[in-house]
């Protein structure tokens, strides 16, 4: 199963920061958070990843091409040409599949899960979620969840940092029937990202780099009554300001951190 991650925004909010790297590019100690979120994704068995790509892609692809590199003893070689000789790379990410697409500068969220409909492939699922935030959530049990209610598409409901807005839950506590990103929380669910959605969703997003995922999409399976929610009481946490990079940064370095499970 293919993990798709969004990283092609421009992190306008944390530019205090890093205002020359894309936001999945921001450390979490020596590692950028985007790697956190792999990381996290490929305790549970899932390495197959498609990053959606755009502002200052160029430097996802460095990081990810010159992973070995980065992580080895290097002998260089002059002569005709340089000839690398890389040592044994120290490192535990052997059998990781990643897709660098390029899914445009100014593309929304959703024009960008379209452009990567191809890498996809014939998958019946596939695995959705944010660049920009870490969580201790259980994989294997949102897979299980996701396959056990045959909807189209599961997002997991997280409780807030009190600025967002809230999901309307049904009473079976499953069933979503409301989508508000305002900042309107009142003690309930936000969207967390870490979605599976099954392939029959890509027919419900479009080609214009305007379509935003948590807008017309999600709204019309609301609709439909294709939205379930797989409710996280644990951690999560975005690093959208400044505040929030060195609280994450904090409780890395102290060996706090809830999504190290690896």
């Amino acid at each position: 199963m293919k993990t798709v991650i969004l990283c092609g925004g421009y992190g306008t909010r944390i530019r205090d920061v890093a205002d020359n790297i894309p936001k999945p590019m921001i450390p979490i100690g020596d590692k950028p958070i985007i790697w956190h979120i792999m990381k996290a994704y490929a305790y549970f068995g899932y390495n197959d990843f498609i990053l959606c790509m755009g502002y200052k892609s160029e430097v996802i692809k460095d990081f990810f091409i010159n992973y070995d590199l980065r992580s080895s003893d290097v002998i260089l070689r002059f002569g005709a040409g340089v000839e690398k000789i890389v040592s044994d790379p120290r490192h535990d990410e052997d059998g990781w599949q990643i897709t660098l697409a390029e899914t445009g500068i100014n593309a929304m969220t959703g024009a960008r899960v379209k452009r990567v409909k191809k890498y996809i492939g014939d998958d019946s699922i596939f695995m959705l979620t944010y660049g920009d935030g870490v969580g201790d959530i259980d994989i294997d049990e949102l897979v299980k969840f996701h396959k056990s209610h045959g909807k189209m598409v599961t997002l997991t409901g997280v409780r807030p940092p009190g600025r967002f807005g809230e999901l309307g839950i049904d009473e079976d506590g499953v069933t979503i029937t409301g989508f508000n990103e305002k900042p309107q929380a009142s003690g309930g669910c936000i969207n967390g990202g870490y979605f599976v959605c099954n392939r029959e969703f890509l027919d419900l997003l479009n080609d214009d780099e305007g379509l935003v995922l948590e807008q017309e999409p999600m709204k019309k399976l609301v609709e439909m009554g294709e939205l379930q929610v797989f409710k996280h009481d644990g951690f999560w946490q975005p690093m959208d300001t400044s505040r929030e990079y060195t609280y994450l940064n904090d409780l890395y370095k102290n060996n706090k951190a809830p999504w190290v499970k690896w």
